[in-house]
């Protein structure tokens, strides 16, 4: 009878055990890594979906900003974080999709060291003339920069990011041999656009659409396959006759080795979120677009994007520093 009851408790020990990264430890909040600073369009959405989510898991939920390396000190933690939801990053696209083609020794593989749980927005970027460029629409502009090639700068917040190349391929498509001038950060590079410094900036549209409302810029295009609903006057690059689009997306991802019940239970509260008219409105009012996919659907997306940005990147043949 000891004997029957002793192995009952040890089944059930081990039950629980291997069920235990099913719910999140209790005694803690549970943590979302940002890679970049506060206020950015990631950081927004982040806090935005924290919020809501913290109702549906019945759990507190933090946002953590952990700057560095574009992202790559966050996915460092993540990588290395028990798999029990405790630890999450926010990440945008540009970490799963551009960095492996940078980085000689990126020290993870984003299809294999993570895991995917929910797509929270998708984005495009938009093509921002200031007062050092002349008026007219974005062919006026790039006409102006080929007869004036030591003026044909595009700023972006950083080299090695989505807007460096979608900015290369503009530059391209529309025969403009046009200089990258690389920033720390979206703010910095506006604030020289408004100043004249440069006459045009590739970004996402949170970095400018205030500025352009203000009349101090003008967006002239954006890069994606239709228009953007917070811009609904200002065309698409394919509309304005130049052959491109690019988009990118935020994606909330875990550690290695999660189990299914507990990537779904966080997947689902992300959905909650997402579904909800203010959060809905919030991030549209950014340029972007709130937008769920659950983990399978998101794992795809990646692989399509990476596939999609392989030749552009081997083509510049710009490589990052590690």
């Amino acid at each position: 009878m000891q004997r029957r009851q002793f192995a009952a408790q040890a089944a059930a020990v081990i039950t629980a055990t291997a069920f235990a990264p099913m719910v999140f430890a209790q005694d803690r909040p549970a943590r979302i890594l940002v890679g970049f600073p506060p206020g950015g369009s990631v950081d927004v959405v982040a806090r935005l979906l924290a919020d809501k989510m913290r109702v549906s898991l019945g759990q507190n939920v933090i946002i953590d900003n952990k700057p560095g390396a574009a992202g790559r000190l966050a996915l460092a933690e993540l990588k290395r974080s028990p798999p029990d939801g405790s630890v999450l990053v926010f990440s945008p696209s540009g970490a799963m999709v551009i960095h492996p083609w940078l980085y000689s020794n990126l020290g993870y593989d984003p299809a294999k060291d993570f895991t995917p749980i929910s797509l929270g927005s998708t984005f495009d970027f938009a093509v921002t003339a200031g007062p050092g460029a002349p008026a007219g629409d974005l062919k006026a502009v790039l006409a102006w920069m080929k007869a004036n090639p030591g003026k044909a700068n595009y700023a972006t917040s950083g080299a090695g990011t989505v807007p460096h190349f979608a900015g290369q391929l503009l530059g391209q498509a529309s025969g403009v041999p046009m200089t990258h001038v690389a920033y720390r950060g979206g703010a910095p590079a506006a604030q020289d656009l408004i100043g004249g410094q440069v006459p045009l900036m590739v970004d996402t549209a949170s970095e400018t659409i205030e500025h352009h409302r203000a009349g101090k810029v003008r967006i002239l295009a954006v890069t994606g396959a239709q228009r953007s609903r917070a811009l609904p006057d200002v065309p698409t690059l394919k509309e304005a006759g130049i052959n491109v689009t690019a988009d990118a997306f935020f994606g909330l991802y875990g550690p290695p080795g999660m189990s299914p019940e507990l990537v779904a239970r966080i997947d689902k509260a992300v959905a909650d979120a997402l579904r909800a008219p203010d959060v809905q409105d919030k991030i549209y009012a950014l340029g972007l677009v709130p937008a769920h996919a659950g983990p399978a659907e998101l794992a795809t997306i990646q692989a399509t994007h990476l596939k999609r940005w392989e030749m552009p990147i081997k083509n510049s043949g710009f490589k990052a520093e590690s």
